[in-house]
């Protein structure tokens, strides 16, 4: 029980930074609906370019076997985005992973903007993956800065030494990892099915 409430007690000990973290990721989100609304070409990009990198086709051949679909979204999510884009770097110059991410939250809203009916329809079965999804990512994110934190003002954590807040700082974020972790799993689990029976429906008939 104690790792369940640990996470808790972070989140309400850091309730303004928490909250900052949202306001990161659903503003830059929103910021990219709004832009794909005002200029449809950018989203026609953005899927353009998702072509040219294999993804869309990628996404076709794992259509037909839900769970292995499942685990490829779970290592994009995991690997690619919070480990590669919001982990390391935060780990290597504070807070550099948030800055890093905002592009790719941006990127979230460029690609899932309702620009016709049938991306609006797309959005429907695919808000629950975003709020479950983008709260993985909050908690990354809080972690990351928790981390930069206790590194650059060891004082925050009690910490003597600069060396001190940045382990300590590593401690609060492991600590934030575990419910990140499962976030990520019900999410990648949730898209795979939304995406193989639940969208096609939509456009049938």
């Amino acid at each position: 029980m104690r790792h369940l409430r640990e996470p808790f007690r972070i989140i309400r000990a850091n309730l303004g930074a928490y909250l900052a973290m949202n306001a990161v990721m659903f503003g830059l989100f929103f910021a990219g609906v709004a832009a794909a609304l005002a200029f449809p070409d950018l989203q026609a990009a953005q899927i353009t370019s998702m072509e040219q990198d294999g993804t869309a086709d990628l996404v076709g051949e794992l259509l037909g076997n839900v769970w292995l679909f499942g685990l490829t979204i779970l290592a994009v999510n995991v690997l690619t985005v919070a480990v590669a884009t919001i982990l390391l770097p935060s780990m290597i110059v504070p807070f550099a992973g948030i800055v890093l991410f905002a592009y790719r939250a941006f990127g979230f809203g460029l690609s899932l903007a309702p620009v016709d009916a049938t991306a609006a329809k797309i959005l429907v079965p695919h808000s629950l993956t975003l709020l479950i999804e983008f709260q993985a990512y909050v908690l990354v994110m809080l972690g990351a800065y928790l981390l930069g934190r206790a590194w650059l003002c060891p004082a925050s954590v009690g910490a003597d030494t600069r060396r001190q807040g940045y382990l300590r700082g590593l401690g609060q974020l492991g600590r934030l990892l575990p419910p990140a972790l499962a976030l990520f799993v019900i999410g990648a689990a949730y898209e795979a099915f939304e995406i193989t029976y639940l969208i096609p429906p939509l456009f049938l008939g």
